[in-house]
């Protein structure tokens, strides 16, 4: 079945041709546009997390799971 429904795909394909609106190079050059443009508003947030001043983090020491990622960082009481 999946041999004759791959034939009638290429006979399809084949007896039927659409010519593109535009070049190829515009729609390479308007997709590189626009990642370009998602590039940017990417790197325009970057700084976002440098705008306030860092606080210690308060360690609980009755939480359950504590924060083994700290490497002995945090400020203890």
């Amino acid at each position: 079945m999946l041999i004759q429904l791959t034939s009638a795909v290429f006979t399809a394909a084949e007896e039927h041709h659409v010519e593109l609106p535009a070049s190829p190079y515009v729609y390479g050059g308007v997709i590189f546009a626009a990642l370009l443009l998602l590039m940017l508003i990417t790197v325009s947030f970057s700084n976002v997390g440098n705008r306030h001043s860092a606080e210690a983090e308060h360690v609980d020491p009755q939480r359950q799971f504590t924060n083994k990622h700290d490497h002995g960082q945090a400020i203890r009481d």
